[in-house]
């Protein structure tokens, strides 16, 4: 028996042709990949593949959140300018309160590989007791940005050690790392004694 929280995660992936059946998603095996090699709590997922449409992005966040009381979300797809990318609309949309500081950590991260991460447009957001983070599409950038570039010198943190403490302020379910594959920052007064 797991003596850790069950936390709810939904992972939206968002893609026309994926949800059509063009081709085979990839978005939501990596986040569930990386995400199950980082949390040591026994995990529920919420599982979705939408298409690239405003309306119905938000109505699966608010179902995720108010209806199946997710912890977190993370959405994969739909954060670059084309005219189809609406995903950080739909996010905003359902937002109580906007986290900055996620979105500008993804892009410094993603600038160390390509120029062109100045173009994403991912933000994350707060709902309820929910933290609604929007990720790359690619699953090799879903892990970089995750997880950081511990190796680079200076080594560059990923988003995911900021997380578990954000959910905790939040009221969501205490989360606990794996802290070979991401470790969380909590400050010691927000720390549990380890089961």
């Amino acid at each position: 028996m797991n003596p850790l929280d069950p936390v709810r995660i939904g992972v939206v992936s968002v893609s026309d042709r994926a949800s059509s059946g063009v081709y085979a998603d990839q978005g939501i095996p990596a986040l569930q990949a990386w995400l199950g090699s980082a949390i040591k709590n026994p995990v529920h997922w919420e599982t979705r593949l939408i298409p690239d449409e405003e309306a119905g992005i938000s109505a699966a966040l608010i179902e995720l959140v108010d209806v199946q009381h997710c912890d977190l979300v993370l959405t994969t797809g739909g954060t670059g300018p084309a005219p189809r990318d609406v995903t950080p609309e739909a996010t905003l949309t359902v937002a109580h309160k906007v986290m900055p500081g996620f979105g500008e950590q993804m892009r410094q991260i993603s600038l160390t590989f390509v120029p062109t991460a100045i173009l994403s447009r991912q933000v994350a957001v707060i709902r309820g007791k929910a933290l609604i983070i929007n990720l790359p599409g690619q699953p090799k950038a879903i892990a970089e940005t995750l997880a950081g570039l511990p190796q680079a010198h200076p080594p560059v943190h990923g988003i995911f050690a900021a997380v578990p403490y954000c959910v905790d302020l939040i009221g969501g379910a205490y989360i606990e790392t794996d802290a070979a594959v991401c470790k969380a920052f909590r400050p010691k007064s927000a720390q549990r004694p380890a089961p």
